[in-house]
């Protein structure tokens, strides 16, 4: 059964990964830009939206850096610094809600640092204050037009800051205000997720759920840190676990048989066996030079082999994409079915940060009634 970009659009999608701060819209960067004597590389939606996805493409060339790193984090320090007011967190967090509901997202966790908008003088709670207000706005808006879309947010530590048991208190003084998770994000290399540890303790103690970048710039090690000194119910990418999955070269093979062929690595047994959930981001993953295609991406193995996978955005603007291209592209490109677009939004929504009754509604309620008569019941 075919499906086209349309039909993968109307389908009800669930998003763990993906930062507020990588999915502006470039008229608003423009517009704020202007109002506040910002210069930028380009001007006008249009071309400044082009401006970002080149910048951020050429960090990585067919798997080999190329020397442009300076100029894809070139492209946060511009979106971080049209979102350092209350108004300008306020009106990015509503578009954003509002862009995702238009994309068929029905579940979202929006990720961002509040430590990289205070440089105008706001508090760290005055920045959440602010990006909840937009979310909430944001949903309610999308209800008047006839589009369900629940978002919650995970607050972000950047690693190295060492704000870590600062941004942690934040998390949980505001867990019933809307945050629904912890991150860590930055440099993986060099700053392990065990550095400053009692930040996680308190987490752990707080029964508070945490995700961690891990196995993206960095391999296994940073994966088995997160997971058994991190405390990571979820992997931010984790992507390296293939680093531990020996695939044997066979020429022409199908990824059936690449599956049935592959062995398994202790740390890959513990992650699947545990169905630790991969939030994986396939463009994204092929501009850092985690993956060299969509069609080689890990990605589509690692779902064959039984992993928990999930398909993310991880920064819409910087990867010119949406969850609908993500999708677009797995099926156009790795040759994925209805069933696996289904599969693993159920991934997702299973392994949301909100409580089990809340994700069997989302289940039951929003995503299998789309999906019935289309494929065989999972």
């Amino acid at each position: 059964m075919s499906i086209d970009e349309e039909q993968i659009r109307a389908l009800p999608k669930v998003l763990l990964h993906d930062h507020l701060d990588g999915g502006l819209r470039p008229e608003t960067i423009d517009e704020i830009a202007g109002e506040i004597g910002l210069e930028l590389p380009a001007h006008g939606g249009e071309h400044l939206g082009a401006w970002f996805v080149t910048a951020a493409g050429s960090w990585f060339s067919g798997g080999v850096e190329t020397g442009s790193l300076e100029t894809y984090l070139e492209t946060f320090a511009i979106t971080t610094a049209v979102m350092q007011s209350e108004e300008q967190l306020y009106r990015v967090a509503k578009e954003s809600v509002l862009d995702l509901a238009a994309d068929g997202v029905v579940y979202a966790e929006q990720r961002y640092a509040p430590e990289q908008h205070t440089a105008k003088g706001l508090s760290l709670q005055a920045v959440v204050d602010a990006v909840q207000a937009g979310l909430t706005d944001g949903v309610h808006e999308a209800e008047a037009q006839g589009r369900f879309i629940r978002v919650g947010q995970l607050v972000t530590a950047m690693r190295q800051n060492d704000r870590w048991d600062e941004i942690a208190e934040l998390a949980l003084a505001n867990r019933d205000k809307g945050v629904v998770g912890f991150d860590l994000a930055g440099p993986e290399a060099g700053f392990p997720p065990d550095r400053i540890p009692s930040a996680l303790q308190k987490l752990r103690e707080a029964s508070f759920p945490v995700t961690l970048h891990a196995g993206e710039a960095a391999g296994l090690e940073s994966i088995a840190a997160a997971l058994h000194r991190g405390g990571a119910l979820r992997l931010g990418h984790g992507v390296r676990i293939m680093d531990d999955i020996e695939v044997p070269d066979l020429p022409g093979a199908s990824v059936e048989e690449l599956a049935a062929a592959a062995s398994l690595g202790h740390l890959a047994h513990w992650v699947r066996d545990n169905q630790i959930p991969l939030e994986l981001c396939p463009t994204s993953n092929t501009q850092t030079g985690a993956a060299t295609s969509i069609a080689k991406h890990p990605i589509t193995l690692l779902r064959h082999l039984g992993f928990a996978v999930t398909v993310n955005t991880d920064n819409r603007l910087q990867s010119g994409t949406s969850m609908t291209e993500e999708l677009s592209r797995l099926v156009a490109q790795a040759g994925w079915t209805l069933e696996d677009l289904r599969d693993v939004t159920l991934d997702a929504a299973w392994n949301t940060f909100i409580h089990f009754d809340e994700r069997g509604d989302l289940v039951e309620q929003v995503i299998l009634p789309a999906y019935e008569g289309s494929v065989t019941e999972p």
